[in-house]
């Protein structure tokens, strides 16, 4: 079997890294490009790839993150990007690059975790990953109380503004975790991956809050993504900035910090995004969700 060579961590390897973004496009209809070029790409997400010649062939990414659980902090890595271009298949090097990165940081972190699209299924378990069921959460918007409209500045963020993307950026940085029962920080990079490329639509900036808030309308539900604040905010007083008269469910896509005795938890039983876990998870509660916008 032909040996290719290993490379690693060339965020500032501009040929490399165009590759990189050319696989992607074609495996996962993904393009980096804008989040590359606009400073996005830091220390803490890092590429291991296979290149023949120049061009990058397979690729399994670490990103560096710090969970925290019921006030508890845990250094976690995330793998992502998991992507092999499809003339190279069938020659095992995911696989070899998903047992190099263990190798390398098994020893320095409290736990490795991955998200899997439901043809891998079978992929992770082989390299000592456990399936962890998440839950979702959701609430009867009758339950909160709404903002009185005209004192709710809620204004669209526009991604192509320098302003508003440099309030995008000191948000991203500063941000603290949406939820201390179970939440990530230190995940800047991933937070400017769907400002940016994800959800470029769906930026809100609550001046009087001094909030970001990512969520769309569907028919009668509020999906609420992320809220991005540089301090610890009451959610549903956010979400009372939010709320129409058609609003009847908020659908929450990350572990609300809340005591509300309405919010109503149950189990995923379908995704596309399935958690898988090694060697396991700290001490967890009986619902939990990893923030949406913090997986890689």
């Amino acid at each position: 079997m032909r040996e290719y060579q290993l490379i690693s961590d060339y965020k500032h390897n501009q040929t490399y890294k165009e590759s990189f973004n050319e696989l992607a496009k074609q495996v996962f209809e993904l393009d980096f490009h804008e989040w590359y070029t606009r400073g996005c790409w830091n220390d803490d997400y890092i590429c291991y790839s296979y290149v023949d010649g120049e061009k990058v062939i397979a690729n399994v990414s670490v990103n560096k993150m710090i969970v925290t659980s019921n006030g508890r902090t845990y250094q976690a890595l995330q793998l992502g990007t998991v992507m092999t271009h499809p003339d190279y298949r069938q020659q095992g090097l995911a696989a070899k690059l998903t047992n190099h990165v263990i190798t390398k940081y098994e020893q320095d972190y409290d736990f490795l975790y991955l998200f899997a699209n439901p043809s891998v299924l079978d992929f992770y378990p082989k390299f000592g990953f456990q399936k962890v069921q998440e839950s979702r959460f959701s609430l009867p918007a009758s339950r909160v109380k709404a903002t009185v409209p005209s004192k709710s500045a809620l204004r669209k963020l526009d991604v192509d503004s320098a302003d508003d993307f440099a309030l995008m950026k000191e948000f991203a940085t500063s941000r603290v975790p949406v939820s201390t029962r179970w939440g990530v920080q230190a995940s800047e990079h991933l937070s400017l991956f769907y400002f940016l490329l994800v959800f470029p639509d769906s930026l809100y900036y609550i001046e009087q809050e001094d909030v970001i808030v990512l969520f769309e309308r569907e028919d009668d539900q509020l999906h609420v993504f992320d809220i991005v604040s540089k301090r610890a905010v009451d959610p549903e007083q956010i979400i009372g900035h939010l709320l129409t008269n058609e609003t009847n469910v908020i659908q929450f896509h990350f572990m609300p910090e809340s005591d509300n005795e309405h919010i109503q938890a149950e189990l995923i039983t379908e995704t596309d995004d399935t958690l898988f876990v090694r060697p396991s998870l700290p001490e967890l509660p009986e619902h939990f969700l990893f923030p949406l916008t913090s997986h890689a």
